[in-house]
Formats: C-alpha cells, sequence, structure tokens
C-alpha cells in the first residue's frame, strides 16, 4: 500500500483524496494546502493521515512514496520538479506544463530515478470514451474521416488560463487516445470578451497525417453546457453527450458511397441509413479508475495508461493553438520528435 501527499485542496483535490481514500492501494493520504480552512474542511471530510501548510512537509516525509498536485499549472512544474528530485512518484492534473521543455525535462528527470510520471486526463478512463476507442480500434467505424467537439458552458473563468488551456486538454487527450497519432499542422481562432489578455472562446483545427481532421471548440461564454463529440468513419458515426444521463454513445449506420460515373457528366451517390444503436457501456468512476491506475503503475512497475509523453503532446499541441491565437490563426505546422517516444522505463 502507498502513503500519498496531495497538494491542492481546492477544487478538484478534495475529489482526488476521496478517491484515494477509497482506494485499497492507498495506505493513507497527507493534504497539503496554503489556505488552512481548505485543510480544516479535508480534515474534518476525509480520513486524512495529517494536514500542512508547507510543501516541504511532504518532501521530507520518507513515508510519502508518491505525490498528487492538483494546483494552478503556472505551480505545476516548480511542484513537480521538487517532488521527483525528493524521490516521489508523481500524479500532475491537466495540462502537465506550461511548456513543452518543461514537461520534457520533468520527463527525464523521471526516467533517471526510475520513477512513475502520471497526468491527469480523466476523461481516457471515461467509460464511453473507451467504448468509442474500442469501436474504432475494431474497425467497426472504418477510416476515420473527421472528429468534431464542442465543450462549451458559461463559466468557470479561470485567473490564470485561457480557455485553450483549461478546456482543450479533455478533447485533445481524447482525441489523441482515439487515433493514436499526433498533428503535424494547428490552428486556432479566439477572442478575450470577458478578460483582457485571456481568450474565453477559441476554435482550434488539428490536421493528422493520415488525413483526419478534428475541430475543437471550447468556450466558457455559452448558454448553455454542451459536451458533444462527433466521429464520422467510413463505415458508421458516433456522437457522445457526455451531458445525457442515459445513451451518452449512440452509433450511426449512416454513411454515403460514390459511383464511379458511367458517362461524362454522370454520377451518383448512394446513401445509407440503417440502425441507431446505443451500446452498452461500464459504469465506474472515471476518477477512480485514474487514481487505480496510478497507484498499480507506482507499485507494480506498471506502465500507467496516461503518462508524461501523453502529457508532452497534449502540452506541445496547446503551445502550438496558442501561438496560432495570438498570430491571427496562422497555421503551425508539427512533429514529434522520434526521441520522445516511450522507452520501457515506466514515466
Amino acid at each position: 500500500m502507498t502513503k500519498v501527499g496531495v497538494i491542492g485542496c481546492g477544487y478538484w483535490g478534495p475529489n482526488l483524496i476521496r478517491n484515494l481514500v477509497e482506494n485499497r492501494r492507498c495506505k493513507s493520504v497527507v493534504a497539503c494546502d496554503l489556505d488552512r480552512i481548505r485543510l480544516e474542511r479535508i480534515a474534518q471530510r476525509y480520513p486524512v493521515a495529517a494536514t500542512t501548510a508547507d510543501f516541504q512537509d511532504i518532501l521530507d516525509d520518507e513515508s510519502i512514496e508518491a505525490v498528487v498536485i492538483a494546483t494552478p499549472l503556472s505551480t505545476h512544474f516548480p511542484l513537480a520538479e521538487r517532488a521527483l528530485l525528493a524521490g516521489k512518484h508523481i500524479f500532475v492534473e491537466k495540462p502537465f506544463a506550461r511548456t513543452a521543455v518543461q514537461a520534457q525535462k520533468l520527463i527525464a528527470i523521471a526516467q533517471e530515478r526510475n520513477l512513475v510520471v502520471t497526468v491527469g486526463h480523466t476523461f481516457e478512463f471515461s467509460p464511453p470514451v473507451v467504448k468509442i476507442q474500442e469501436m474504432i480500434e475494431s474497425g467497426e467505424l472504418g477510416d476515420v474521416y473527421y472528429i468534431s467537439s464542442s465543450r462549451v458552458n458559461l463559466g468557470i473563468h479561470q485567473k490564470d488560463v485561457s480557455v485553450i488551456w483549461d478546456l482543450a486538454p479533455h478533447d485533445l487527450s481524447m482525441i489523441f487516445s482515439w487515433l493514436h497519432e499526433f498533428p503535424v499542422k494547428v490552428s486556432a481562432m479566439g477572442r478575450d470578451y470577458v478578460q483582457p489578455g485571456l481568450p474565453d472562446v477559441a476554435f482550434i483545427d488539428l490536421m493528422f497525417g493520415s488525413g483526419v481532421l478534428a475541430h475543437v471548440q471550447v468556450s466558457w461564454l455559452a448558454p448553455s453546457k454542451l459536451r458533444n463529440t462527433t466521429i464520422v468513419g467510413s463505415k458508421k458515426m458516433v456522437v457522445y453527450d457526455d451531458n445525457a444521463h442515459l445513451e451518452k454513445v449512440k452509433l450511426f449506420d449512416k454513411g454515403v458511397h460514390f459511383k464511379d460515373p458511367e458517362t461524362f457528366g454522370e454520377y451518383q451517390l448512394s446513401y445509407r441509413a440503417g440502425d441507431i444503436v446505443s451500446p452498452k457501456i461500464d459504469t465506474y468512476e472515471p476518477l477512480g479508475a485514474e487514481m487505480d491506475d496510478f497507484l498499480r503503475a507506482v507499485q507494480e512497475d506498471h506502465q500507467p495508461r496516461v503518462d508524461g509523453y501523453s502529457g508532452l503532446r497534449v502540452v506541445r499541441v496547446l503551445e502550438a493553438a496558442q501561438h496560432s491565437l495570438e498570430n491571427g490563426g496562422t497555421p503551425v505546422s508539427l512533429t514529434w520528435d522520434a526521441t520522445w517516444e516511450r522507452p520501457k522505463i515506466r514515466v
């Protein structure tokens, strides 16, 4: 069993603590936050081993093997670096780091010390997302043509990051998990309507070497909350509505086929409209599965499902999207360095 230190007990930290406390692989939890009122609430609500306002207490405690970081983005790198240098395995909430250089440095330190790095891409553990991945990998959808997603609502405006860095990591991590491919070109358009300098609406377009296109819309300014994703394939299509209470995933047996013309000026299209199926989907809390995967990686020399390289590829695209947005939507070309591929060592 593993003793874990959780840094950050604000919005998301309590959810992480709850799932750790309930996990049989977790021995105990030490909560850390600068706000002592938050710590008092955590101590009253959860059976944590201890609380502290000093991160150094976590680093100095040799019985703590792993550190979970759920703090503002600007603090991810310095806290994660200190934890790794202290010999702790780390779980860092999304996005992994503010820059790809920072992400690469954390991966390098982990490799040198044979430490686990996991990034909080919770949606990769979501049952609907896993089901869609199974459909794509089985060939049920055929060749994927394009993916379109909308993640919008009214709020919550962040103080230190744009809507791209706040919301887009969810969709980017899902898309990369489904396609097993890194984009070759990224462009983005957006505006900062509420807080000057912090875009609150953005439209991101991705192009992949295989020909797949992806479009991601993110916004803090919308009249209703939408969490919709459409995947169109050569055989079938899928709609994923994360807000739906039932039937979050619907598989459409729809498509169109082009028939070569037999005479000049003649063409024929064949449309198919078959069944609409809502597949059976497992029911479990994604965050619980994510925490279990992290703890298992720490205890059993297991490769985490979402490792440092998963975090790095998302940060690389976020950087490119931010650069494109700041330059009027100019496309940014991307490459994936072969040296970034996952080695045998855990990261």
